[in-house]
């Protein structure tokens, strides 16, 4: 079964869902959570209060829209384009990330967030 969300990011709304995964269990166990947006590219991460160690299907080659966790930062990732450690279009986390979900509505609105700005993590 999937859970619903809603990413509030600075001025942008977006609608996700997280999957059946322990890591995203915890998460939406954890639900509210806010934090402030730090950017690597076309990705927007930032801790949250969830400790997981790293899953047998983490990876760093990850999807646009893309939902991750990051168990060396303890922190939520949203990917919408390329990053640093990109080698093409396809964004590529910095280390393995937990995938736990997707962004449901189209990922590059989430360009608009500004570094800093107020994440808020909802039940939808």
């Amino acid at each position: 079964m999937s859970h619903r969300i809603t990413i509030a990011a600075g001025p942008v709304t977006v609608e996700g869902e997280l999957n059946d995964s322990p890591t995203a269990r915890k998460i939406w166990e954890a639900l509210p959570i806010a934090g402030q947006a730090n950017t690597w590219g076309d990705e927007i991460y930032f801790r949250i209060p969830v400790q997981v160690e790293e899953a047998a299907d983490a990876r760093a080659d990850v999807l646009v829209g893309e939902l991750g966790y990051w168990p060396r930062g303890e922190a939520f990732c949203i990917f919408f384009g390329p990053t640093p450690a990109s080698e093409d279009d396809q964004p590529r986390a910095a280390s393995p990330v937990n995938p736990v979900g997707r962004v449901l509505d189209d990922p590059a609105v989430l360009q608009d967030v500004p570094p800093g700005a107020t994440v808020m993590l909802e039940k939808a």
